[in-house]
């Protein structure tokens, strides 16, 4: 059979290929649309969607053990965790099915549900539930996202092993959860399940939590971790991992202190996510990847082949939803809009959710300090916000990087509540370039979170940096 011919084809229906298709279809190229298992990409189907909805289960249950703390009496707090899981998924379906609905009432929009593979440059076959399908593009988008894989330590492949994807699936709470990884997936899943009832051991094998943050920054996660009662392991070596016949776990791992036996019911490996690239035969397309097999593109998200695109986290770089979604802003306004977009020098924020929350932007005082630039820190504790005191959540801290020469905001760390918010607010600031002293003097209503900017940039310390 010939093959089916699009003007478009996009591969995956994540954050930034769902609307890219839709685009592209709404401008009048015929396009298709493949995806392999369901429409919405890790965010709604395994990531924000699903894992925000049980931090926020777990955060009703944290502050219904504290009620007391703020004269409410309430009784033995317990988790259905079963019903947290159904919570989630009608969350997760509604969105999901909201997405596929728009998808399909789209014209000139194909929605292919099946595994897609190059046969060259600008072909690709189709395998579905019902054989398979050969299509060619003029123009081919590739949103295949990344997954969940284990790190190579013996014995666990033969381990029932939980990701970040089959943990949600629980219906059990588990008695003591081992986790293998330290970074921002992990440790939300171990303060999630803690504040469910869990024990929790988390196991890392660097210095500290969360590689690129400051110190400063991960020694506070570790002592809040610590507080809510999860075991933190650092510079600790995972060397085995067995199952005995009782289905526990047990690692076998090297600590500073020497070799120690962990045991646990369940055990989540957190430790990295590869692109979804394996399967889709990218040499028969010529289209090159890095040694970890991202595929590589420049400033305007193409390929080394023309008319191929790569976005969203299969590119490699910042692996995070709102990233996904403006690279398909890049793409559009280039393809469709006839502009001139690149994901270069972008600003890129994140917020961990764990509670507090940490809100990240911009460089990080060891970024600063990496790149000789000469600048001022402004840090304050979060004991010093009124409005964070009067809600009785006063962990953290508030830490902001200052060009010493202009006064413009490099970047910053909100450790505390509502931490992204926060976050978000100095963001504007750096986009609008207004310098930290407009903010130090702004008038913020009282009281308010928004008003420790004012606490904050009042507190800038001695000029640092290469020149000094």
């Amino acid at each position: 059979m010939a093959a089916q011919h699009y003007d478009a084809v996009v591969i995956g229906s994540g954050q930034g290929g769902t609307p890219l298709a839709r685009e592209l279809a709404g401008s009048g190229r015929k396009t298709a649309l493949i995806e392999r298992e369901h429409v919405g990409g890790t965010c709604i189907n395994e990531g924000c969607t699903p894992t925000k909805t049980m931090v926020a289960s777990a955060k009703t249950a944290y502050v219904d053990r504290r009620s007391g703390e703020f004269g409410v009496r309430n009784g033995l707090v317990g988790v259905d965790l079963a019903a947290v899981r159904r919570r989630k998924q009608s969350i997760v379906d509604s969105f999901r099915d909201g997405n596929q609905n728009r998808l399909e009432e789209t014209r000139n929009l194909d929605l292919i549900f099946g595994e897609a593979s190059f046969t060259g440059p600008k072909t690709l076959m189709v395998r579905t539930d019902g054989g398979s399908l050969e299509l060619d593009a003029d123009t081919i988008f590739i949103n295949a996202g990344a997954r969940p894989a284990n790190p190579p330590i013996d014995g666990l492949d033969a381990v029932p092993a939980l990701n970040s994807t089959s943990i949600m699936e629980l219906d059990e709470l588990p008695e003591h959860l081992l986790v293998l990884g330290g970074s921002y997936v992990g440790i939300e899943f171990a303060q999630m399940f803690r504040r469910f009832g869990s024990g929790v051991t988390v196991v890392q094998r660097s210095g500290q939590l969360m590689g690129r943050e400051d110190a400063d920054v991960a020694e506070k996660v570790a002592e809040i971790l610590r507080e809510d009662g999860i075991e933190v392991l650092l510079n600790t070596q995972t060397r085995l991992v067995e199952q005995d016949s009782g289905g526990r776990v047990h690692l076998r791992v090297d600590t500073p202190e020497g070799e120690r036996a962990l045991e646990g019911t369940h055990l989540l490996v957190a430790a990295g996510r590869p692109p979804n690239t394996e399967k889709l035969s990218l040499d028969a397309a010529g289209i090159e990847t890095d040694r970890r097999g991202f595929i590589k593109v420049n400033g305007r998200l193409e390929t080394n082949v023309e008319g191929v695109y790569a976005l969203g986290d299969i590119k490699g770089g910042p692996a995070f939803t709102h990233i996904s979604y403006d690279d398909f802003r890049v793409i559009r306004a280039n393809l469709l809009d006839g502009g001139d977009a690149t994901i270069a020098d972008r600003l890129v924020p994140y917020t961990m959710f764990i509670d507090p929350q940490l809100g990240r932007i911009g460089l990080s005082e060891r970024e600063a300090r990496d790149r000789d630039l000469e600048f001022y820190v402004a840090k304050i504790p979060m004991t010093y916000v009124a409005r964070a005191i009067e809600m009785g959540e006063t962990r953290g801290f508030m830490k902001a990087i200052v060009d010493a020469e202009n006064g413009q905001i490099l970047g910053c760390a909100v450790l505390g509540v509502e931490g992204g918010e926060i976050m978000a607010m100095i963001q504007i600031a750096m986009m609008g370039k207004i310098p930290y002293t407009t903010l130090r003097d702004g008038v913020f209503s009282h009281p308010t979170l928004a008003e420790s900017l004012n606490t904050l940039f009042s507190n800038v310390g001695q000029r640092q940096g290469a020149a000094v």
